[in-house]
């Protein structure tokens, strides 16, 4: 028998504007706040030398790896809890979180396990510098082998998102990126009388900041979560629901961590040209987190929305969350595309110290770049629309298509034939592919999934 506090879940009867709004709100803000200290992160790195800007630069791929997996994961989870509330299987979405729990706990210990065996490997095989090796070694080591608190941090939010509680996922993604904002400078610089760590510093301050908000969204998850049980006594993992967890998580992780790959590509060609070519790429990164975060934020409040009423059999109410989440999202777009387009050396003199050389390559980079921005707004929306509707896979195409079979095979050519100019042109272009694709895609999932309800 359901509760009279599940059985009116929000998410099936307020209205979808306000519903989206207060669902995506705190989790924009949050997203922002941690693209801030992304940038700060980078920031304080940079005024040790561009050799370190590089080497955090170069790191990216493995964190975003990481991150690929535990939010590839949270998806999952997210769309199988979020729909079993919608069909009223509470002992199903249960499960779900239970075991989403479990396999958090698992990629941890395998991801630090294998940074901390190969974290020296992955540095010589990009770049014979000894200074960055050593500096990137010493940040992917820590955090490889702490990753505990991210991999716990996003999979408890995903529980209080699939419930509509998203509110206190920005108090605590709020409280461990202002705690890492601090302790950036005091670590790296040995303040305080702390000992001067540099870059291993960074990393600390990073991940002190990831297992703070962690034990917060732990806290949340047992005080004001009600709808669902994470209580892990006696706990079994549990074959048919990792299953139908990873049958949408698997794509979405190879999705996110195709980007790892696309990354790691990037820099190979553009150190071809120098590692200022690949500090630029890695700070582009930094910036345009600005400008996508808040989009992700917007995502993470639309797919449970979306789940819980395609469980619910709802169509007005999935329609009207798509068309109006594709709005916002391109209208955030259209603000960064100006941003970028207006002030680029602005942006790169003023946080990261830029030389001479990163602003003559930086400037037209991010411009060329920028343009990709409302292509990539649309783009993002739908493949969130995919997942939550339980077909990841037809994000994994999108996403192999745009950066395995677009922009690296491009960047290459480009590098080759015209030179680094033309690299960053490769963005765009493949961004256009992915809205095409998307588009093709979102009207195949509507005939199939959306349409045939009655409701």
């Amino acid at each position: 028998m359901s509760s009279p506090t599940i059985s009116k879940n929000k998410m099936g009867i307020m209205p979808v504007p306000k519903l989206l709004i207060s669902m995506s709100l705190p989790m924009m803000i949050s997203m922002l706040v941690q693209a801030l200290y992304n940038i700060v992160d980078s920031m304080f790195v940079a005024q040790l030398s561009e050799d370190a800007l590089t080497a955090v630069s170069l790191a990216f791929p493995v964190q975003n790896l990481m991150i690929a997996v535990s939010a590839g994961t949270g998806v999952g989870i997210n769309s199988l809890l979020s729909r079993c509330l919608g069909e009223k299987k509470f002992d199903e979405a249960n499960a779900a979180a239970r075991n989403g729990i479990f396999l958090a706990i698992l990629s941890a210990i395998v991801f630090g396990i294998i940074g901390d065996a190969g974290a020296r490997l992955f540095f010589t095989l990009q770049t014979d510098n000894p200074v960055i090796s050593e500096y990137g070694t010493q940040y992917m080591v820590v955090i490889s082998t702490m990753s505990i608190g991210v991999f716990m941090q996003v999979t408890f939010e995903r529980l209080m998102q699939s419930t509509g509680k998203t509110i206190y996922n920005m108090i605590t993604q709020g409280t461990g990126a202002i705690l890492n904002i601090i302790l950036d400078p005091i670590l790296i610089f040995g303040l305080f009388g702390f000992p001067r760590l540099e870059v291993r510093g960074a990393a600390i301050a990073t991940v002190i900041g990831q297992i703070a908000a962690c034990l917060m969204s732990f806290f949340f998850n047992l005080k004001k979560n009600k709808e669902i049980n994470i209580n892990m006594r006696h706990f079994r993992p549990q074959r048919e629901t990792i299953a139908a967890i990873y049958k949408v998580g698997v794509p979405s992780i190879i999705m996110q961590a195709i980007s790892s790959v696309m990354t790691f590509g990037m820099n190979k060609i553009l150190l071809m040209f120098s590692s200022t070519a690949a500090a630029v790429f890695g700070v582009y990164f930094k910036l345009q987190s600005f400008v996508f975060m808040p989009v992700f934020g917007l995502n993470n409040g639309m797919i449970p929305i979306i789940a819980y009423n395609y469980g619910a059999q709802n169509k007005k109410r999935i329609t009207r969350t798509i068309k109006l989440s594709i709005i916002i999202a391109v209208s955030i777009m259209i603000v960064g595309l100006i941003v970028f387009q207006v002030a680029p050396g602005f942006l790169l003199r003023n946080l990261f110290d830029a030389s001479d050389r990163m602003l003559e390559i930086g400037i037209p980079a991010l411009r060329i770049i920028s343009l990709s921005f409302v292509f990539a707004g649309y783009s993002i929306v739908a493949s969130s629309v995919f997942q939550a509707l339980g077909n990841g896979v037809y994000s994994l195409i999108v996403s192999a298509a745009r950066q395995l079979f677009v922009i690296l095979p491009l960047a290459y050519i480009f590098s080759i034939t015209f030179g680094l100019h033309m690299i960053w042109w490769a963005i765009p272009i493949a961004e256009i592919v992915s809205l095409i694709l998307c588009t093709v895609l979102l009207f195949r999932i509507y005939r199939l999934k959306i349409k045939p309800i009655k409701n």
